[in-house]
């Protein structure tokens, strides 16, 4: 009964490592598991909890800086940005007036909704915009001098 525990404690927080991609709920997830195996083979629940620190210390020590020099190499490349971050800093057309509530541009031959990061600023359409940020589906927009 207490591998079962041990597993859907790991599961649990591989998944809600999900929503937050620090990578340390993964390391206590691979900790758990393997407190599940050392219940598998008979431990008692002191040894299981050694097991859980232990991995999950030792994940977090060794691991987790790899996939952070990764992850930080991947950021700093000079590889061309894709999808959302290539299109953050980039300037777009303004086809039906855009405010805080509402508005159209054209981004790179894409139509977009978008917003003015602005909440002052009302931008008419032919007036050329910049990309400050994407939240979801709509371009936040500021207007381009």
């Amino acid at each position: 009964m207490d591998a079962v525990l041990w597993i859907v404690l790991g599961v649990l927080l591989a998944v809600a490592e999900m929503f937050t991609f620090t990578f340390v709920l993964t390391m206590l997830s691979a900790g758990a598991l393997a407190a599940a195996i050392a219940a598998g083979l008979g431990a008692d629940v002191p040894v299981q909890a050694a097991v859980f620190a232990i991995v999950s210390a030792l994940s977090l020590v060794a691991v987790r800086p790899v996939i952070r020099r990764h992850r930080q190499a991947r950021l700093e490349s000079d590889e061309t940005p894709m999808g959302v971050e290539a299109i953050s800093g980039s300037t777009g057309l303004v086809l039906e007036q855009v405010d805080t509530d509402h508005g159209l541009v054209k981004i790179d031959g894409e139509l977009w909704t978008a917003r003015s990061y602005d909440a002052t600023q009302v931008l008419e359409p032919g007036e050329r915009v910049r990309i400050i940020e994407v939240k979801g589906a709509t371009a936040m927009v500021w207007r381009d001098f």
